[in-house]
């Protein structure tokens, strides 16, 4: 069993996964705060809540978009499980081939995600993940990761509409029963959810349009189980997709060690 965690710029998405199953996820809070020991008795906490043992993990491996929190993290596990994660980057093998002006310029999470669906689903695939960033990355037809789209998240863009403007009230992220708002929080509901769901089918369209061959898509992410319901396009949701990429690529590496 290895411990598998994703740092995103707004939680920190931790599992346990074998070669049967993922045993668990849970989120916490991103905080660069935080010290080696806060985050050791977190996980060690979340751990604890799902009845596993330490001494059952036979290893870890960290994806992470928050450079100055990274040490802290792999820290943190030494404290916890005595050994040393691997960190998705540099180094590791992924065998992904990625098709940009700068492959190294590609961020550790959107390189997890395409190794699974490659994995998972097969290409072409259009994947969404959406949290603090809305990310589209397309895998094409020969299995290259040839680029995508990065958009202000669902919480961003809702945040950016209120700290913006003096009358606007902070809303929770539930659906108007219609598009048409008939009220002021009603409407800007209906700019949030819709409007974010038409965004997305506007993209797989676009992209679509640019392979110039359907392209399966799949969603990902914290608030894409709040959005993609609205969306026209048939969307696979895959809350797992992160977790089975870095158990993808953790067994790559190892192999290759041994």
């Amino acid at each position: 069993m290895i411990l598998a965690i994703d740092m995103g710029n707004t939680n920190i998405e931790v599992g346990c996964v074998d070669d049967d199953r993922i045993h668990f996820t849970e989120r916490i809070a991103t905080d660069i705060r935080k010290t080696e020991l806060e985050y050791a008795v977190l996980l060690k906490t979340v751990l604890e809540l799902h009845n596993i043992d330490p001494e059952e993990i036979t290893g870890a491996i960290i994806s992470s978009v928050v450079p100055p929190l990274t040490h802290i993290i792999k820290q943190a596990i030494r404290m916890l499980l005595h050994f040393s994660p691997m960190v998705v980057g540099a180094g590791l093998k992924t065998g992904l081939n990625i098709r940009m002006d700068n492959p190294a310029s590609v961020g550790a999470d959107l390189v997890v995600d395409s190794v699974a669906g490659m994995h998972e689903y097969g290409a072409p695939l259009i994947i969404i993940d959406m949290g603090t960033a809305t990310t589209i990355s397309v895998l094409d037809k020969n299995n290259n990761y040839s680029g995508g789209a990065i958009i202000p998240g669902v919480r961003v863009s809702l945040e950016a509409l209120v700290g913006q403007t003096s009358q606007l009230p902070r809303i929770s992220l539930g659906a108007p029963k219609k598009c048409i708002g008939k009220n002021t929080i009603d409407c800007m509901k209906s700019g949030i959810i819709n409007g974010q769901a038409a965004l997305i089918d506007g993209m797989i369209d676009r992209f679509r349009d640019e392979l110039g061959y359907d392209a399966r898509v799949i969603a990902t992410g914290g608030l894409a189980k709040v959005i993609i319901p609205h969306c026209r396009h048939e969307i696979h949701l895959d809350n797992m997709l992160m977790l089975k990429g870095l158990k993808y690529i953790y067994d790559k590496n190892v192999k290759k060690d041994k």
